[in-house]
């Protein structure tokens, strides 16, 4: 995925359209009505590839439960085989007509990336909250105050950060006239001190102990710094609101650490989405509920045999749980010829993640990374300059962000006021 985005930042340039066409000889030339969208239709042309790369590779992994499948080496192997179709699809992705690649851009990709960016969001709070609860986990096993300490301090710095966030935003970004800058500056601080007050709540404590300000403040400095990175990337105007905006130094700091923060939030987001998509089928526990058909190994002597008997005794005590799942491996390894997998496989009674779905959030972060890089569709070239795009320099870019900053909160919010008003529902919460 990082490649496949360098490559799609290197054809925002006008250097990186004029090499294609250099490679292709003029053969392919990404025309259209406004030839300031060359890059835009680069991008989305190898966004589009990989998007098809992870949905193939999704949809041949649809039905696989454990490593003893023949579809697994898919997954877990076949690096070559896989790095040559997706050279192989981005080619092919310059051959496809232009007006499909517009109409992906502005519908299926818009979409997918609105999906991933809900994914994310639920990610975070979902982070926010297991921090918090290791934090204090681990404080109440220790015998040191070490983990209060980064509780405590972490949870301060993070409440620091985003009041000199705040001020920063009000310093620079609320200028007489910025009406607009100044509702989303004190709209979020609004939200933040709501968020925090819920958080402490008694009737919330009640249903889940572990919530307060540790993950109240996670939730809040993301908020506030999206709002910032809103604000900081408002293309100009009549009214100077951003005084960034002319700053080209400033401006390429900015491209530089927002990509840097994207390119960290689809990593965590991806693995960490795609791993815990598993557990709805999947329990990682030793003492695991067994999958007769994919966990009991292949016995070929008779019903008499010795094998037989210690089978069907290993199969008997896993079943009542006296012995973990794993004792099965132990078993079958003995009998076990394919040296192919001498080394410890621990998907052999089930997969640790969904395959088909890690496929999906790639897909979809793939979509993402294509809206992202193309301001969400719009586009502005620098004057004088070689047609360099920067990255967040739009209105869509802005409200996108400001949108993901409100629905966190909410998602947060719910998070503290589900298991109050439905208990049933969020007793092991």
């Amino acid at each position: 995925m990082l490649v496949n985005s360098l490559v799609a930042l290197a054809l925002l340039s006008g250097w990186g359209s004029k090499q294609l066409e250099s490679v292709t000889h003029g053969y392919l030339k990404l025309n259209c009505e406004d030839a300031s969208c060359y890059g835009n239709l680069g991008v989305q042309r190898v966004g589009f590839a990989l998007t098809l790369f992870h949905c193939i590779l999704g949809a041949l992994l649809i039905g696989v439960h454990d490593s003893r499948s023949k579809r697994a080496a898919i997954q877990n192997g076949w690096w070559g085989p896989k790095v040559i179709v997706w050279i192989a699809l981005v080619i092919a992705s310059f051959f496809i007509p232009t007006g499909f690649i517009m109409s992906y851009g502005n519908y299926t990709a818009l979409m997918g990336a609105g999906i991933f960016i809900l994914f994310g969001l639920i990610l975070l709070v979902d982070f926010a909250h297991t921090w918090s609860e290791t934090c204090i986990a681990k404080w109440e096993v220790s015998d040191t105050n070490k983990w209060q300490f980064i509780l405590v301090g972490s949870t301060m710095i993070m409440y620091l950060g985003a009041i000199i966030l705040t001020g920063i935003m009000y310093g620079f970004f609320s200028s007489s006239g910025c009406g607009l800058n100044i509702f989303f500056i004190t709209f979020n601080l609004i939200l933040a001190m709501v968020v925090t007050a819920v958080g402490i709540m008694p009737a919330v404590q009640e249903a889940n102990p572990k919530s307060g300000l540790a993950q109240s403040s996670m939730v809040v400095i993301y908020c506030t710094y999206l709002i910032l990175s809103a604000v900081a990337n408002e293309p100009e105007g009549e009214t100077n609101c951003n005084p960034l905006s002319k700053a080209r130094g400033t401006r390429r700091t900015s491209m530089l650490m927002g990509a840097i923060f994207t390119f960290l939030a689809v990593a965590y987001s991806t693995s960490r989405a795609a791993t815990q998509g598993g557990k709805a089928t999947i329990n990682n526990g030793d003492y695991a509920p067994l999958n007769s058909d994919s966990a009991v190994p292949l016995i070929n002597s008779g019903p008499n045999s010795s094998s037989m008997r210690r089978s069907d005794a290993l199969l008997a005590a896993v079943e009542s749980g006296a012995l973990p799942v794993s004792a099965l491996d132990e078993d079958e390894d003995e009998d076990d010829d394919d040296t192919e997998y001498d080394a410890r496989d621990d998907e052999k009674n089930g997969c640790q993640y969904n395959y088909t779905f890690f496929h999906l959030i790639f897909a979809l972060a793939a979509m993402y990374i294509a809206m992202v890089l193309t301001n969400w569709n719009t586009f502005t070239k620098e004057e004088g300059q070689d047609g360099m795009v920067y990255i967040g320099q739009s209105w869509a870019a802005v409200w996108v962000k400001v949108a993901s900053s409100w629905i966190c909160y909410g998602i947060y919010a719910f998070s503290l006021l589900a298991p109050i008003a439905f208990p049933d529902r969020f007793m092991d919460y």
